[in-house]
Order: structure tokens, then sequence, then C-alpha cells
């Protein structure tokens, strides 16, 4: 009896396995409008050609194909994923010839429903609190635009990835010939591309060919060993998908094999739909023959619309954008006048986040999209010019990183300076230290996550980017907080770029007075241990919620750090620690970031640690620093300096400023903070 039960049950599984990889294979030679077998979602649609378009060519928008019936990757009851095969046609055709972006993705996922994921260089998959999200995922991607954060090989390859958007492998895109030489084959030149990836589960290998002929080659492109049952589930979607960032392409899929129980066959490319494009221009050869043929009839007409146009091109002068030789050295990411006046409502007084010295920063809405961005518009008369305004778009325009405040783009029209950002919904840090009725109290947890994301961003800055990059004025006015409340370094307008081992050599001293490290005061002698002497201020106004230089305080309380350390010499550090924590804090992490901002705030450039130290000991990589060298105090001419200001606390607000803003001859700077009428207002960017 027993044996026939177990008979019985070893037949079912076998027939559920059966029927499982009789159901699970499928074909797709065009797609009908309406299929119950695909989820469409975002702004993909099933073109009339019969193709699936995932993009259209629209700025940041993202599209999703999936086969509408979950794949089953493991067999019952055993841990083990299975072999699969597929094969499938993809072609891109860029908004702008050779400017496209930013490529589409073969998906595993656990579910069809992406809902939050973003675009550019997340392909539509992840966003950027997810980017190693618990649920597991396997992609192959055909990327177009070369991001720095994921440290994409170029703009045009074919990656693997597992679980994040940081390809384990990746190679440029090609194709082997008949004779094994690889030719080079451009993703987004608006050609049709057919791909085949295949993994043998049994030596756990994945391969990865593509061609833009219907045959397969012999050579893999990208053959890599892994074993896939830790990322895969028991059942899983398999699908599309695409996105676009500040440059655009329409993205399609024109065919799809898919196979569990052998391998996929090829497309015949001949018998595909056609890319909807040709139809358009097919459309525009109809409409040139029509105006060809009455031209002579329409003579006048064409005439009175060509003065008509001349009078709106006068009329609307004053909206038209300049473009400068030196701007086409900072890439394609440049919003129109119209555009960012649009999304900011006509820059109207509702939309005003902040206003200073540089000008005024406005939340907008860019057109066609659901993303808020913040637009710095740089007043005439801003002590930051058009020196500062390409420092920005230079530096920050290249750099990715999710702890650096995003630079979308800029614009230029007439005197008008604008850059677009990332919209930060939770402002400055400083709000939340120095405000007498911040709209929260930062707990320490939340404060020693910022603390580690601005090192991370300034760790970047110095050592992960192709330049080492110097931002001159780290402060807590210039770090913003995101909707997770993540600290992001902003304000790049005083940023410096040289190349990693060479000098920088000496500079005019430029930042914000309270921040600047002595010897870039006498010697204007630039290194990156001046941003890690302005970080040690940071530190500890997270930690005490004051200010590096304290107008109202006591003469021994008037200095931040030697207050501090005086209170450490007694033994007294925990008066140091901001009241408004009510004593909930973890005591170890705070005397560990009181240790760090002594120690970055030592007047000896060669006792301050580097940022790669500093993260590692605030992601307890190293123990809590025993030893903590005596500060070197202001000098008699720097305490006369002080004495002199504080009879007047206007006075005193007089001499910051004046500080703060000093370049030398002929230069000037820019800073977030800025007074009116005593109290201060920060760069909400």
């Amino acid at each position: 009896m027993a044996q026939t039960f177990v008979f019985i049950w070893l037949l079912l599984i076998f027939l559920t396995h059966l029927v499982s990889s009789l159901t699970q294979d499928f074909s797709f030679v065009g797609f009908k409008k309406g299929s119950p077998n695909l989820i469409i979602t975002g702004v993909a649609e099933i073109a009339a050609t019969g193709a699936i378009r995932l993009t259209t060519d629209t700025q940041r928008v993202i599209g999703h194909a999936f086969y509408s019936l979950p794949i089953r990757f493991k067999p019952i009851g055993v841990n083990r994923a299975l072999s699969f095969s597929t094969s499938f046609a993809i072609a891109m055709v860029p908004e702008f010839v050779t400017l496209g972006g930013h490529g589409l993705a073969f998906a595993i996922t656990p579910t069809p429903d992406l809902r939050g994921s973003l675009p550019s260089q997340y392909l539509g998959l992840l966003n950027s609190s997810r980017v190693n999200f618990s649920s597991h995922f396997f992609a192959v991607e055909f990327d177009t635009v070369r991001d720095l954060e994921f440290e994409d090989i170029n703009d045009n390859h074919v990656g693997i990835d597992i679980n994040s958007m940081e390809s384990s492998t990746s190679t440029p895109a090609g194709y082997f010939l008949a004779n094994s030489t690889k030719k080079e084959l451009f993703l987004d030149g608006g050609r049709v591309i057919q791909a085949w990836i295949d993994y043998d589960s049994n030596k756990k290998r994945l391969d990865v060919k593509i061609s833009p002929f219907s045959e397969k080659p012999k050579l893999s492109l990208l053959s890599y060993d892994v074993d896939l049952s830790s990322v895969l589930g028991d059942e899983m979607y398999v699908g599309f998908s695409a996105s676009t960032g500040l440059l655009a392409s329409s993205h399609y899929i024109l065919g799809w094999n898919f196979n569990m129980s052998g391998e996929a066959f090829s497309l015949s490319l001949p018998s595909l739909p056609r890319i909807p494009s040709s139809i358009k221009k097919k459309k525009k050869k109809k409409r040139q023959g029509l105006i060809l043929g009455v031209s002579l009839l329409c003579s006048l007409l064409i005439f009175a619309v060509l003065v008509a146009a001349s009078l709106f091109v006068v009329k609307k002068a004053k909206d038209e954008d300049r473009v400068e030789e030196w701007e086409l050295d900072f890439g394609p990411h440049r919003f129109s006048y119209r555009e960012l006046k649009k999304a900011t409502n006509g820059f109207g007084d509702k939309e005003l986040l902040g206003s200073g010295g540089f000008g005024k920063v406005y939340k907008g809405k860019l057109p066609g999209s659901n993303e808020f961005v913040a637009v710095k518009r740089i007043s005439h008369e801003s002590r930051q010019g058009v020196r500062e305004f390409m420092s920005e778009v230079s530096s920050i325009g290249h750099l990715r990183h999710r702890n650096l405040v995003q630079l979308l783009g800029w614009c230029r029209r007439r005197d008008d300076l604008l850059l677009v950002y990332d919209f930060m919904p939770n402002g400055s840090l400083d709000m939340y230290l120095f405000d007498e009725n911040p709209k929260v109290i930062l707990t320490w947890k939340q404060r020693f996550k910022i603390i580690k994301g601005v090192a991370s961003g300034l760790l970047y800055l110095h050592e992960g980017w192709e330049q080492t990059v110097i931002h001159r004025d780290i402060k807590a006015a210039n770090v913003l907080l995101d909707g997770e409340m993540n600290g992001r370094v902003g304000d790049f307008g005083l940023a410096k770029l040289y190349e990693h081992g060479s000098d920088p050599g000496a500079t005019r001293v430029v930042g914000t007075f309270g921040y600047l490290a002595p010897e870039l005061t006498k010697s204007g002698k630039l290194t990156t241990s001046t941003d890690v002497y302005a970080f040690g201020a940071v530190l500890l106004e997270v930690a005490c919620g004051r200010r590096p230089i304290e107008t109202t305080a006591l003469p021994e309380e008037l200095v931040m750090v030697d207050w501090v350390w005086s209170r450490w010499q007694s033994g007294d550090i925990r008066d140091v620690v901001d009241r408004r924590l009510n004593g909930e804090f973890d005591e170890e992490e705070v005397v560990m970031v009181i240790k760090l901002g002594l120690l970055c705030s030592n007047n000896s450039p060669e006792v301050r640690p580097t940022m790669r130290q500093v993260v590692m000991y605030l992601e307890k990589q190293f123990p809590s620093p025993e030893v903590v060298p005596a500060p070197d105090f202001l000098d008699a001419n720097d305490s006369m300096c002080f004495d002199e200001h504080r009879g007047n606390a206007g006075e005193f607000e007089d001499f910051v400023d004046s500080a703060r803003f000093y370049s030398g001859p002929n230069e000037t700077t820019t800073s977030s903070v800025f007074s009116f009428s005593g109290k201060t207002r920060t760069d909400p960017r």
C-alpha cells in the first residue's frame, strides 16, 4: 500500500512538471493589442505595426511588458533553478542621432508590478532606495548611457544584473562573425537586433549572444558562471523594462520566444513587424510630394507664414536661450527656458522655496512628468557669476552618487542662469539643527544616518570619481535631505577638480567662515583635508545642535571646537550633546562622532583622518578612536578678531558675512546661507 502511494505521488509530480513545461513555452512574432498574455504598464503600448513600444522619445519615462502568467523556475519541492532559453528582437531609435538613452532590459522579477521604480539609470527596475532590495531579480541590460554610480564600462554595453543595477559582468556590445571576429554593434542605432539568453542549470552557466541577423552566433558575447538557484524564486515573471532620461529613445520589442524545455528558436527578422518610425517616414515623403505639387499655389501663403514667424521670433526673443561655446563641453543636459518657466508656473511666488544673495529657488514640475524639481535662478546681481555657474555645471553635472544632490540640467537665457536639481522635500540640515522651532526634532538615529550619508558622498568626491573633487563649502546648510531623510551634499558652486595624485596648488580663499581650515586661510593651500576640516564642524554641529561660531554664547563657548574640547578634558562630554535629544541617544555613537569631530577639526592637517578612514569609523569597521590630540586653539590675532566683533551681534554678523564672501581681488563667491534682519534662511534645493 505504501509503495502504491509513493508511486502515485511521484506520478503526480511528474505530470505537474510535464504540464508546467508544456504551458511555459511561448512565442510571439509580433504582438496583438489587448492580448491577454501580456501585461503592459507605464507608457508602453502595442503599436499598429504589431511591435511593443516600451517608451517613446519622451524624457524620464518608464515602460514595462511582461508575460501575464508566472513561470515555474524550480520543480516542486526542489531548490534548484531549471534551465531556460529565450530569444527576442529589439530596436532602439534615439531622439537625436547618436544621442539616446537609457536602454532596456530583459528581466525576471517576483512580480510584474514595478510601481515606484525610477527612469534613467534605473531602467524602470529599481529606485534609489532599493538598489539592493530583498526581492530577488535577474536582468540582462542593453544600456546606452554610462552611469558612474553603477560603474558602467561605457555607453554601449550588455550587462548581467543580479539583485542590483551594478552589473555582475558586462562587455561592450558586439557580435561574432563566422570567422570568430568580434564586430562592434551600436545598440541605439535604430537597427533591429536579436538577442539570445541561455541558462544551463547543470553547468550553472549563463550565455548571452546578440546579432543584427536571424542566425544565432556560435560564440557568446557574455558567458558567466552563476547558480541562479539562490536568485530565482519558485515562480517568477519574465518580461522587459525600459526607461529614458534627459536624453530619450523609443525602445521596441518586435518578437519574443521563451522556452523552459529546450533551446528557444531564433526569430526570422524579415518576418517581424516594422519599426513604427518607418511609417512616419513614408507619410513624410507623401507630404513632401504634395507640397511640391502645389508649391506655386502656396507661395503667397508660405511668404505670409514666414513674415508671421519672423514677427513671432522677434516678440519672443527675450525668452530665447543663449548657447555659448563652453556649454558644448558639458553634455546635452540642457533645458529650454520656456520649459522651466512652465514648470514653475512662470516662476510664481507660490512656487518660491527660498531666496538670497545668489537669487531664488523655485519648486517645479516638469511638463509631461510627475517629477518635482528645484530650479535655482541666479539673479543678475548675484555674487555667483558665470564662473561659479560653469563650475557647478561641470562638476556635479557628471557626478553620480546617492548622497549627492543630482544636477538634472541647466539653462541660460541672456543674463539668466538656471540650474535644475532633484527636489529635496525636507530642506537643509541646518533648519533642523539651528531653528528655534524646527518642524521636527531629528532623532539621533536620523542624525547618525545623515552623517554617514554625507561622509559617503565626500568619500566619492575625494576618491571615487575619475578626478578628485574638493567641495570647498561643506556645512549643514549645504546638506540637503530627501524624502527619506537621507543626507545629500549640495551646492557645488565653489568646487575644484584636479587629477588624482596631482597637486591642486594654492587658491584664493573661498567658503564660509567657521568651516575654513586654518592652513587655507593662511596660505591658500587646498587639499581634501580642507573638506575634512569642514566636515568635522558638521559632525560637531549634528551632535551639539549649534553652529561652529555662536555669536550669542558666553566667551568660553564662542568657538564650538574649543568648548567641546574643554568639556572633553573635564569629562563632561554629555553636556555638549544637543539637549533637544532629551538624553535619548546611543552614547557610544555620540562619543565616536564627537571624537571624529575633534580629530577632523584639528588645526594640523596631518592629524586629520581621510574621508575613507572617517567612513570606516562611522560604519564601525574600526573601533572608536582612543586618542584625540589636543587642537591648536585660535591664535591671538584670531581671538582679537572675535573680541572686536562680539560686542554687537549685528556687527558680528556683518563680519561673518564679509568673511563668508571674501575671495580675494576680482573674485566673488556664494553661499547657501544668507541673513535677513538677523535671521538665517537656507537654500532649500
